[in-house]
């Protein structure tokens, strides 16, 4: 008998919680991955940076199963029609994968539990890629934190460090398998990707200096581990380990992850509607020339087109200039946040749901500890303040300076006070 490894967002053969698990059952462990058409099929880009790295990621993988003797499972289609295949093939005494809080992941994994239990085959998960559960940090009514800073110190309060332990694997159970080709991209529907995902600093170095250095992106000071958070390609408690002793700073931020993951898990409406009831009743102006300019990085704000520009070249924005970026377009063009939160969705390399809506709904100041509506970032302040030299500009926006460069498209003290009493107005007539 055979148990199954179900890779999701966990692509790594190190630290994963439900692989260590599965090879330590008794039973060989036949690892399998799948294409979900679901997913696919709402992707715009046939080259799709995402698909191109998952699609690596498990070239490297089965290479290093291969050296095993063994060897990885990838199918592509419906989820309940590929279970099917891979019950018939294997005919599995259980199945252990981790879990993932997104509404389509939870109500996909409930349908395939319950598939699996027609066959009397258990569906095992596991945490992952979280340190505490989406209900053990809570309010001591039990009811889950909205608000960033006291959910860090309850965090922080049940910290140990054996929560972050390595889990180990035994890559010696792996099922001894015959080699068999990956699906090509081509199948899959998409093409090779340019983007090239760097690898993460996670250097004692950088991580010394991270609070220094993180919100000035002319230097290379985050770690671009995003991406790899994303996919799992490293451990979530890799990461407190090496931020522990190092960086106060990078723990926190990784905090942040987990903040955003339960309230997704809690408040799910927030994928679709605004965490903040009120602010439904925003009047966004929606200009869709406006949109495109911004998506164009042609807006005459140089950091904002900066910040555009980066974002379509390299499936990567800095994260301070995500926040001015986006509150360029909700608060100075006044275009809805959903708008934003989709574009980057569909160029992010290291689009993560909950992190991704999270963020757009607290520079709106619809979400959960979001900022106060009347904090519009000043973009020209925050280039003199965290890129001084105008290094990360010229960077991505040669043409600065030139007749080339467009004149801003909007006055900025002009539209912060837009901003403010359409805001106001929308919110004090409020229900």
């Amino acid at each position: 008998m055979k148990v199954i490894h179900w890779f999701r967002r966990d692509l790594r053969l190190e630290d994963n919680a439900a692989l260590s698990a599965a090879t330590h059952h008794g039973a060989e462990v036949v690892p399998v991955f799948i294409f979900d058409k679901a997913i696919l099929e709402k992707l715009e880009d046939e080259d799709d940076s995402r698909v191109s790295f998952i699609h690596g990621t498990l070239a490297n993988i089965q290479h290093r199963l291969r050296g095993l003797g063994s060897d990885i499972r990838v199918y592509h289609g419906s989820v309940s029609e590929c279970w099917e295949q891979i019950v018939r093939e294997w005919q599995p005494r259980a199945v252990f994968t981790n879990e993932d809080y997104e509404p389509y992941a939870r109500e996909r994994d409930s349908e395939v539990r319950e598939h699996l239990s027609h066959s009397e085959i258990e569906f095992h998960q596991f945490k992952d890629h979280v340190v505490f559960h989406k209900d053990e940090v809570v309010k001591d009514n039990g009811q889950p934190y909205t608000v960033y800073t006291p959910y860090r110190k309850k965090w922080m309060s049940l910290f140990t460090k054996d929560l972050i332990e390595e889990k180990p694997v035994d890559l010696g159970q792996m099922a001894k398998l015959k080699a068999r080709e990956l699906i090509s991209l081509e199948e899959l529907g998409f093409r090779r990707s340019e983007i090239q995902v760097p690898p993460a600093d996670t250097s004692e170095s950088l991580l010394k200096n991270y609070a220094k250095t993180r919100d000035l992106p002319a230097v290379q000071g985050t770690t671009h581990i995003s991406t790899h958070l994303r996919f799992g390609t490293v451990s979530t408690r890799a990461c407190y380990r090496k931020a522990w002793d190092t960086s106060e700073t990078w723990v926190g931020e990784l905090i942040w992850r987990s903040f955003f993951s339960q309230l997704l898990y809690h408040f799910p409406h927030v994928v679709e509607n605004e965490f903040k009831p009120k602010y439904k009743h925003i009047p966004w102006r929606n200009e869709e020339e406006e949109f495109q300019k911004w998506t164009d990085g042609k807006t005459g704000i140089p950091i904002v087109d900066a910040g555009m520009r980066e974002l379509a070249q390299t499936g990567f924005m800095h994260n301070r200039v995500r926040m001015i970026c986006a509150s360029f377009l909700t608060k100075n063009l006044l275009i809805d946040w959903r708008w934003g939160e989709a574009w980057f969705a569909r160029k992010l390399t290291d689009y993560d749901l909950a992190s991704n809506n999270g963020n757009w709904q607290w520079a709106a100041g619809c979400g959960a500890d979001a900022a106060p509506y009347f904090r519009v970032f000043n973009p020209e302040t925050q280039c003199e303040k965290f890129d001084p030299e105008w290094k990360y500009v010229k960077r991505w926006v040669p043409e600065y300076g030139t007749w080339e460069y467009p004149r801003p498209m909007v006055d900025l003290k002009a539209t912060r006070k837009r901003c403010i009493d359409t805001f106001k107005a929308a919110l004090d007539q409020a229900p």
